[in-house]
């Protein structure tokens, strides 16, 4: 039997977007926020796929928000810094989690950003601190989702609002296609929109909403292959992770399958109902 945890953090340890690349390229700062963003979002959709996600969560100035699987912390930089909240984060992989330190440090953010060693099925955070909770592409790597969710829900304040974005199976797919993206991109727990909408209901979401968003990741994947093909010569070179062997199988069937319908993607968002 495979251990799910270890094999996350050991994928992101050798991950080829690291914070030692990052400041390989850019030097350890001082340097403005906005030096951070061609090297740091982590994400399908860059910089427009985080104003989407604020705008699900209605994010204002003096919001405190928590980023489940927040990686080496991009995407809360950008949100401390362009919207005006504090973020504290929460991920698996210790390496991640100082590299989103060195990262907040080199951009001037350590007061209004940081990222916590920590599973999302058991939050290291307080009940009902949070106005907003937000993940990108990350809920695919917990096998227990409703536990996942259960951790947003306690976290938030009455009122407050869930959004994340995901992968989504429209359809089962082949067994060996299973073994490939669990192997290769930690693809540990993919369930259907209409299961995703489910999940957020049974955890105690209300005005649950769904949004495909399958056909404007097919285009967003396949640039994201070039770039990590780029990516592992250009690590290679500075001596920092380049990912392994099986990433690089699994991408390219992954990109495929998003691209054919065999899989998708969707952003999933829910409030926390309030005291009544």
């Amino acid at each position: 039997m495979t251990d799910a945890r270890a094999d996350v953090i050991a994928m992101y340890s050798r991950h080829p977007i690291s914070a030692q690349h990052i400041l390989s390229k850019i030097g350890p700062g001082p340097h403005p926020p906005e030096a951070l963003w061609p090297h740091d979002q982590d994400h399908y959709g860059g910089l427009a796929a985080n104003e989407r996600l604020a705008e699900a969560v209605g994010m204002a100035p003096g919001m405190k928000i928590a980023d489940f699987c927040a990686g080496i912390g991009g995407p809360a930089r950008w949100f401390a810094h362009v919207k005006g909240v504090d973020v504290t984060g929460v991920d698996l992989c210790p390496d991640r989690v100082a590299g989103a330190a060195a990262l907040n440090e080199a951009v001037g953010l350590s007061d209004r950003v940081r990222v916590l060693e920590g599973s999302i099925a058991a939050a290291p955070l307080p009940d009902a601190a949070f106005d907003a909770v937000v993940s990108q592409e990350a809920f695919m790597h917990v096998p227990d989702k409703a536990a996942a969710l259960a951790e947003a829900f306690r976290t938030l304040r009455p009122g407050g609002r869930l959004a994340l974005t995901d992968i989504t199976f429209p359809a089962p797919l082949a067994a060996a296609d299973r073994d490939l993206l669990r192997r290769g991109l930690m693809f540990n727990s993919c369930v259907s929109p209409a299961e995703y909408v489910a999940a957020f209901e049974d955890a105690g979401f209300e005005d649950v909403r769904l949004t495909d968003l399958s056909a404007e990741w097919a285009e967003i994947l396949k640039e994201r292959l070039r770039m990590y093909l780029e990516l592992r010569e250009e690590t290679a070179a500075a001596g920092a992770p380049q990912g392994d062997a099986w990433f690089y199988r699994a991408y390219p069937r992954f990109v495929e399958l998003i691209a054919t319908g065999g899989m998708g993607g969707a952003l999933v968002s829910g409030s926390k109902p309030e005291f009544r």
